[in-house]
């Protein structure tokens, strides 16, 4: 069984090569421009945890698969991610100066600059998820359900809808319960969710496993989301690598807000227990997902 560390230095080594690396000042047609290599790449290899391709790359091993063969989709997971952070940090939505622990992109290269940088890897993630299924003709229908399942996790009843219903609430200062399970399912765990589905589609796995996938990614994803509510309040600026405070100062919707300190970590406990009951038929075989969620509870970062 590989480490959260390992599948992380697999998916940046193959992250060095895509998207491409064009030199300072090059603009050729049927190219990028260099500027836009330099922004997508600026964001990309800032770090993070990976946490989503390696999971992506983990549920394959899991069910059996080729993890080198899932390596693309695993990247393109994290490009989208990335994307979603450039444009969440943008004046018009959250409107932070620091990610990952280094000026956000639009500091340093302009907003305009920033909006087509977080466009480009959108677009960079499906082309090489497509030229992954384009290689392998005799797995399309594998990989397009794939490609399917990430979509759905990226898009509009997925991640946007949650962070256009996040904007609505903040802006408006309302919401509940309800409001917070549908922006943060959306906006956090379908990321975790549908990656672990493409992962299923890719083995071309029975339905059980799609299924118990999609429960652990679901509590996995409200639990992380949950943790990182509580870091806001109670971490530090030096571990998150982003400004905390905002969500209080800015009105936002979070568990803190509906449920206090005390009763978000009740809820961290309750969906803890839900992800290790998701994936329970898998025995040992289930120990990176057991290990994974049991770090997600003490997290500090």
């Amino acid at each position: 069984m590989n480490t959260l560390n390992e599948y992380a230095r697999m998916v940046n080594a193959r992250l060095e090569e895509i998207p491409a690396v064009i030199d300072e000042g090059r603009c050729e047609i049927g190219q990028m421009p260099w500027l836009l290599s330099q922004s997508m790449r600026y964001s990309l290899s800032a770090g993070g945890k990976r946490l989503r391709p390696c999971m992506l790359l983990a549920a394959v091993a899991l069910l059996g698969g080729n993890v080198n063969d899932a390596l693309d989709f695993a990247c393109a997971v994290e490009m989208i991610h990335t994307y979603s952070l450039i444009h969440d940090d943008l004046p018009g939505m959250d409107d932070d100066t620091l990610r990952r622990g280094r000026p956000t992109n639009h500091v340093v290269f302009g907003q305009g600059q920033a909006i087509l940088a977080g466009d480009g890897l959108l677009n960079v993630a499906f082309e090489t998820m497509l030229n992954a299924a384009c290689a392998r003709p005799e797995g399309a229908a594998r990989y397009l359900s794939a490609i399917r399942e990430i979509a759905t996790g990226a898009g509009v009843t997925g991640m946007i809808g949650g962070q256009v219903m996040d904007l609505r609430c903040e802006r408006n200062n309302e919401g509940g319960e309800a409001d917070l399970e549908y922006i943060q399912y959306g906006k956090t765990a379908c990321m975790f969710i549908y990656p672990l589905r493409a992962a299923a589609r890719l083995c071309g796995a029975a339905e059980a496993d799609v299924q118990a996938l999609t429960a652990y990614g679901r509590a996995f994803g409200l639990l992380f989301q949950a943790t990182d509510d509580l870091l806001d309040v109670t971490g530090t600026q030096a571990d998150m690598g982003k400004t905390l405070g905002k969500d209080a100062a800015n009105g936002k919707l979070t568990c803190v807000s509906v449920f206090g300190v005390e009763g978000t970590r009740r809820r961290v406990g309750a969906l803890h227990a839900e992800a290790l009951r998701a994936i329970e038929r898998y025995g040992e075989r289930g120990d990176f997902f057991r290990q994974l969620v049991d770090a997600m509870v003490d997290r500090t970062k």
